[in-house]
């Protein structure tokens, strides 16, 4: 189990590397302390900083919205939506950390940074388990990112002592699904939510 994100630390991680590797712990070099967060270098060598997210993203989030196709739209958010709302940006950037945990990939070779990726879940204190969603910019898929993000949910859920982590996918995101296979998610139908798939990984 890859440890918790800690910012005090020198440390620069890896993405994981290939499918039957991909949830090895990431290797990790020594690098000088930076307040961006976590470098993670991707498989093409491009780096990003892995951090927490924070109240100021909510421009850099619009952003990345604005970024995405109207498939990837659909894929994260399993409906249509032609903008995100700021009140929506408002409330996945203040997040509650008693129920909450939200990664992003930060981009900072870029002014102003751009965010790459997120990841977060939901804790359902009742029934001891949360719910995920990934999602990473096509420009940056391929590259281990999503394994690293599911990575650090599973990690940070299993630190909260929760019993499982879950999530809604749509049946035509093969990329999830079949990353989520690897971590030893399994997958029952989900009959009130046609063409989607409820993927779920005992902690």
């Amino acid at each position: 189990m890859s440890p918790a994100i800690d910012y005090s630390s020198n440390r620069r991680a890896l993405v994981p590397v290939r499918s039957n590797e991909r949830f090895a712990r990431p290797r990790l070099v020594e690098v000088p302390k930076t307040p961006k967060g976590e470098r993670v270098q991707a498989h093409d060598g491009r780096e990003l900083y892995l951090r927490s997210i924070e109240p100021g993203d909510v421009p850099a989030l619009k952003r990345q919205f604005a970024r995405l196709s109207p498939e990837d739209i659909r894929r994260r958010f399993l409906h249509s939506m032609s903008e995100l709302p700021d009140s929506m940006a408002q409330r996945l950037t203040h997040i509650d950390p008693a129920v909450e945990t939200a990664f992003v990939l930060m981009d900072e070779t870029v002014k102003p940074a751009e965010m790459r990726g997120v990841g977060r879940i939901f804790v359902d204190e009742a029934a001891n388990s949360a719910e995920f969603s990934v999602l990473v910019e096509r420009d940056w898929s391929c590259q281990g990112l999503g394994a690293l993000l599911m990575q650090r949910l599973v990690d940070d859920c299993r630190r909260r002592g929760l019993g499982e982590i879950w999530g809604y996918v749509l049946l035509e995101n093969r990329p999830m699904l079949h990353l989520c296979k690897e971590l030893g998610f399994v997958r029952r139908l989900s009959p009130d939510e046609p063409g989607t798939t409820l993927i779920s990984l005992l902690l």
